[in-house]
């Protein structure tokens, strides 16, 4: 597979995706996600994958949507914004929130637009300390998208999603995981080396039953107190029939270290 906009490595049970158009801040073009596409599909056909770390190359995780592809003079015709969320960004996030493993995302600078709307979809966030992330729709007259009004409020609630979406202002890293926005804040240096050990330790983990958890707590902002017992009932079983919970089981009682593979 031929990749000019993203690098993909898969080692140690862990896929990572690096956005890589750092002259342009990662910002994506259709070119990007159709590489994205081809590369995730790769990743959740390959069984030996039990992790997924994303982060961006340069200085920037992601400036969002590339608007050298959007730009519109008085003359030109109106750019068909919804055609492209369709098109690109909603496959994009929906492939993200039903892969059955753990998505980390390291961010390593900004994460504006897109960009920061993508780093809040994944499953586990962890940020340098210079990184900072930005809703900057209201700067150009547009809302947020690629899930920000869904994510956002969910996250840090609705006062600080209207003042994150509306006022268009910077959240230090320090800031989002103060508000519950990410997992955690490290400095800089160390930013590539956690996020590694992080997705290599989650690869290294019962993925079934993770896989399952992200189904359940995702399934739970939508469902009834009896419907989130009932699902967790059913994916319960699921888990359990799993070999995964066979071998954590028996590494508790022989008091040793469980192996898990993942299925």
């Amino acid at each position: 597979m031929k990749l000019n906009n993203i690098l993909l490595n898969i080692a140690e049970g862990v896929a990572t995706v690096t956005l890589n158009r750092p002259e342009r801040l990662n910002a994506f073009t259709g070119e990007m996600h159709a590489e994205l596409r081809e590369a995730l599909a790769m990743i959740k056909a390959d069984p030996s994958v039990r992790a997924l770390l994303i982060t961006g190359a340069g200085r920037g995780f992601c400036a969002g949507q590339d608007l050298s592809e959007r730009m519109m003079s008085p003359a030109t015709a109106r750019v068909d914004v919804g055609d492209s969320l369709g098109k690109n960004y909603n496959p994009l996030l929906k492939t993200l929130r039903a892969l059955p493993i753990p998505v980390v995302c390291a961010v390593n600078g900004v994460a504006a637009g897109a960009g920061c709307n993508l780093a809040l979809a994944c499953d586990i966030v962890i940020a340098a300390r210079s990184a900072s992330f930005l809703q900057a729709f209201a700067r150009i007259g547009l809302i947020p998208d690629a899930g920000g009004t869904y994510t956002l409020p969910r996250l840090a609630g609705t006062a600080r999603a209207m003042g994150a979406a509306m006022l268009a202002e910077p959240i230090s890293a320090e800031r989002a995981e103060q508000w519950g926005l990410i997992w955690k804040c490290v400095d800089d240096a160390m930013l590539s080396g956690e996020a590694q050990t992080l997705a290599r330790h989650l690869a290294a983990q019962a993925t079934k039953a993770l896989g399952l958890m992200k189904r359940a707590i995702y399934a739970s902002a939508g469902n009834t107190f009896e419907q989130q017992l009932d699902l967790e009932r059913d994916l319960q079983g699921e888990a359990a029939n799993s070999e995964d919970f066979r071998e954590g089981v028996s590494a508790f009682k022989e008091k040793r270290p469980a192996k898990f593979t993942g299925r």
